[in-house]
């Protein structure tokens, strides 16, 4: 053999044939990227609106966090502004009372009358001050929200659901009612 005879042998040993690729293994997030127009358009449109729907829960979770704040602040104004709401419905009875004790006792001149009038006074003042009004009854129209209606009664001289006499005062306390008025009502 001859020398370049050998030479081509060698080169035919040589020659690698060709290799198999195997496809790659993609990524489990991966999809396989098609050139099909169609394909590709579906595939922007799941994108977009799976896009679409992240934005809306984002949206709806802020709404929800700022109804929260709205309502946490709320609840805190309420609670300092009516903290005291049930110390003074315990002292509404107590009012109640004196007041009877004032009504029944006359216009005497006696000091122990004297004494309790100012006690009751002061005792009125103290509870003002901190938000309590009077709920206007007599003579007003009777209104389910304010006043509690116990009685109804004949009365031609006044118009009909007008309240004609108030049983048992009712309250506020800082523009919210705490306690009904206990009143009787006219009908016709």
């Amino acid at each position: 053999m001859t020398k370049n005879n050998l030479n081509q042998e060698e080169l035919k040993k040589e020659v690698v044939e060709p290799e198999v690729l195997e496809p790659e293994v993609m990524a489990d997030n991966q999809t396989e990227v098609s050139h099909d127009p169609a394909e590709l358009k579906r595939l922007l449109d799941e994108k977009n609106a799976e896009a679409e729907a992240n934005n809306n829960r984002a949206l709806r979770l802020q709404a929800d966090y700022e109804n929260l704040r709205r309502r946490s602040r709320q609840e805190r104004e309420d609670l300092i502004k009516y903290g005291s709401e049930h110390l003074i419905k315990e002292l509404l009875p107590v009012l109640d009372n004196f007041e009877r004790a004032l009504a029944s006792s006359g216009d005497g001149g006696d000091k122990f009358v004297s004494g309790v009038e100012m006690i009751h006074r002061q005792f009125i003042e103290v509870l003002t001050n901190e938000g309590l009004t009077p709920v206007p009854s007599v003579g007003e129209q009777f209104d389910p929200n304010h006043h509690e209606a116990v009685m109804q009664v004949e009365d031609t001289g006044s118009p009909e659901n007008t309240v004609v006499e108030e049983l048992r005062k009712g309250y506020f306390l800082k523009g919210k009612i705490i306690r009904p008025a206990m009143v009787k009502v006219a009908r016709s």
